[in-house]
């Protein structure tokens, strides 16, 4: 039986705060693990649009890193307090030039590109903590966010260890953001989104 994944992410005021999270960080004993802009194009149904089937399905390229991935969500079981739960189907390309042919198949079969998701994601790993991954966020267009994932064999213990892991951060005053970047994206260039990335916002530092 394959490992649940339950995550929930949080909007941060700017930069400052994404920067004083990431010294708390440290001073709990968590080190940075890598940090990389990835660009996600998101795909859909041409009868039915993922929005409405609660689906993600996406093509992830990390240009620096010579990396990409595809990757299927279904609709998340959903926890308490926003937090998202599910079991992803993600595929490793041989490199980042695959990516294009990948939108080329995906494409080819049907699908149609719904959006493109820029962001730089600043990665922190603890030692003694191997099922927490803490990300830090500075996405195109919508600001700072941080995200907190934890893998369990089962969807309450995941919960009640990312529930720890935040309060531990001190992240229970901050909003909860349930839905994905695909959808805040979609909501912030309506009627339709420009399917290029727009300028990143400052990265932190």
């Amino acid at each position: 039986m394959g490992l649940f994944e339950v995550e929930r992410k949080r909007q941060l005021h700017d930069a400052d705060e994404a920067r004083a999270l990431a010294t708390r960080l440290i001073e709990l004993g968590y080190q940075q693990h890598g940090r990389h802009t990835e660009t996600d194009t998101y795909y859909s149904r041409p009868d039915v649009t993922c929005l409405s089937t609660v689906e993600c399905l996406r093509v992830r390229r990390q240009v620096s890193a010579g990396f990409a991935e595809i990757t299927y969500e279904p609709a998340s079981t959903g926890r308490p307090g926003g937090a998202d739960a599910r079991r992803e189907t993600t595929v490793l390309l041989a490199g980042a030039h695959q990516a294009d042919a990948a939108d080329r198949l995906l494409t080819a079969i049907g699908l149609v590109p719904l959006v493109v998701v820029e962001k730089t994601r600043t990665t922190y790993w603890h030692s003694a903590r191997e099922h927490v991954t803490v990300t830090l966020d500075s996405v195109t267009g919508l600001g700072m966010f941080v995200g907190v994932e934890v893998t369990a064999a089962d969807p309450d213990s995941a919960t009640a260890l990312l529930a720890e892991a935040e309060e531990l951060l001190g992240l229970a005053d901050r909003p909860v953001v349930a839905p994905p970047y695909r959808d805040l994206v979609l909501r912030a260039w309506p009627p339709r989104p420009p399917l290029i990335p727009a300028t990143t916002v400052e990265m932190i530092s």
